[in-house]
């Protein structure tokens, strides 16, 4: 794209890919790409990493990616050992409750169809995690305290000014794409001209992060939440992460004191009380407020700028969906465009994003919208997560000594271009690679005959798998005249996962 530029003003920064937003999202969408070696810029209007540990799970599928890059420990290693439920109680010290399921699978339930399981951990700690990863990509770049002022495109590129918020100058980047990731305020949606659908005034919440030595309070029970009924500190309690970090959220009623109006000795008397520990001296990190909404962009795309994350569909807390939705959506944008800027598939193969990860978004919001005392299980949200990828099956350990540090799983076998998966019998879509899908990579991995059985792959037969583990062809048998094709791009037909 060739910029008009007032006179005085530097030329224009190039990039291939411009990405708006820091959070998880962003920085999804930035690991993504630069992993194909795409030069890829995240601008955040943030100097520095967020305090708030608002989303606190991370989902079956998110950890399977988090496995993918190889974080998967670093994200346990800050995650809660806790449970999946909620125990409805008076408070922490009362001595009875009941249980209500949560829309999160429990370990066992995740250990029947994933390599990994969900984790309970922090955003302020997943975002960490996430920031070192990118900055080990040597095509991808941050630059912190930059906010985006203006956007416009054309047919070949977009042009982003931008403010640095520490020197008062702005700058032009010149991009082939542009990605929103910058929340539910979101600037890059509004100068696309998207607008927004659904409720948005749900309720207004608010929260107070502090530490306390709970453990011996709380003792071997181990619920992710505990929804604390007394009336005078009625609200829910959560661990943030492991050791003492604690949040209590409650809804605030219109004619209620807020958090923010009590004194010190009214907010730990209020802590004290949920937790029915008459002496507990918390000390209180921050306090902050949010208000609920469940809405949905009427589109994801507008040209050459596309929205994911916040900026694309505002969730409330209810089964966790938000940042888990958030995270697929990048990765799901970021091959596709990866994929297109290194020519390996047609500029349509974008189309698919909206097409693909709209329905999910919609479910996931609407979901939300229910109150959060409605319960929910993990087979209402589960198969949405997971969206139909390939089976999780793991293979067998091969007959060697010392054997594997880690066992494999199916889904580990899915590399970032085309994968074909076939029984020892199929030894001829070995000669596959390379032929019919240039240029797209191939790889080829011969299964046991177990495990090929276990997918429903007949002898000789194949399955043909995208980086998102989507299914997108399956054969029988090998067919000289019907190889791997470069075409063979949209998941096979298959009905979205029941309400």
């Amino acid at each position: 794209m060739t910029a008009s530029r007032q006179s005085g003003h530097p030329p224009p920064d190039r990039v291939r890919v411009l990405v708006v937003g820091a959070g998880p999202a962003g920085m999804v969408a930035g690991i993504t790409l630069a992993g194909y070696g795409i030069d890829v810029l995240l601008v955040e209007k943030r100097t520095r990493a967020s305090a708030l540990s608002r989303a606190m799970l991370v989902s079956t599928r998110t950890m399977e990616l988090m496995r993918r890059w190889g974080l998967e420990a670093a994200v346990r290693a800050e995650a809660s050992d806790v449970e999946a439920y909620t125990y409805v109680t008076e408070s922490l010290t009362a001595g009875a409750g009941s249980d209500l399921p949560m829309a999160i699978p429990t370990r066992p339930e995740a250990a029947v169809v994933s390599p990994t399981r969900p984790a309970w951990a922090p955003q302020d700690s997943i975002e960490p995690i996430l920031f070192a990863h990118l900055r080990t990509l040597p095509t991808a770049e941050v630059r912190l305290g930059c906010e985006l002022t203006g956007l416009r495109q054309d047919d070949d590129g977009v042009q982003a000014t931008l403010l640095d918020s520490r020197t008062g100058t702005a700058h032009v980047i010149e991009a082939r794409y542009v990605i929103g990731a910058d929340g539910p305020y979101s600037t890059v949606r509004e100068q696309l001209g998207i607008a927004m659908e659904g409720l948005d005034h749900l309720g207004h919440y608010e929260s107070v992060q502090f530490r306390a030595p709970l453990d011996a309070v709380v003792g071997d029970r181990k619920p992710a939440i505990y929804m604390i009924t007394r009336p005078d500190a009625a609200g829910f309690l959560s661990r943030r992460g492991h050791g003492d970090r604690w949040v209590f959220a409650r809804e605030r009623a219109p004619d209620q004191a807020g958090l923010a109006d009590l004194g010190e000795a009214e907010l730990a008397g209020l802590l004290a009380r949920a937790a029915g520990v008459d002496e507990l001296r918390p000390r209180v990190d921050r306090l902050s407020t949010f208000a609920l909404a469940a809405m949905l962009a009427e589109r994801y795309r507008e040209g050459r700028g596309f929205l994911i994350g916040d900026a694309a569909h505002r969730m409330t807390p209810r089964g966790g969906t938000g940042m888990n939705t958030a995270v697929q959506d990048a990765f799901d944008l970021g091959w596709k465009l990866a994929w297109v800027l290194q020519k390996w598939a047609p500029a349509d193969l974008l189309d698919s994003y909206q097409t693909e990860r709209r329905p999910i978004g919609k479910h996931n919001v609407d979901f939300s919208a229910a109150p959060p005392t409605v319960p929910a299980t993990a087979s209402e949200t589960l198969p949405w997560d997971l969206n139909g990828r390939l089976a999780h099956h793991w293979l067998p350990a091969p007959g060697c000594a010392p054997p594997p540090a880690d066992p494999v799983s199916t889904i580990d076998l899915v590399g970032d271009g085309l994968t074909v998966l076939a029984g020892r019998e199929g030894r001829r879509w070995t000669s596959t690679r390379a032929i019919a899908t240039a240029p797209i990579p191939l790889t080829v991995r011969l299964l046991d005959q177990g495990t090929a059985a276990a997918l429903g792959l007949r002898p000789g037969g194949a399955v043909l798998v995208r980086p998102d583990c989507q299914e997108i062809r399956r054969w029988s048998h090998y067919d000289e005249a019907d190889p791997p094709r470069a075409d063979h791009l949209a998941p096979a037909p298959r009905p979205l996962p029941a309400d």
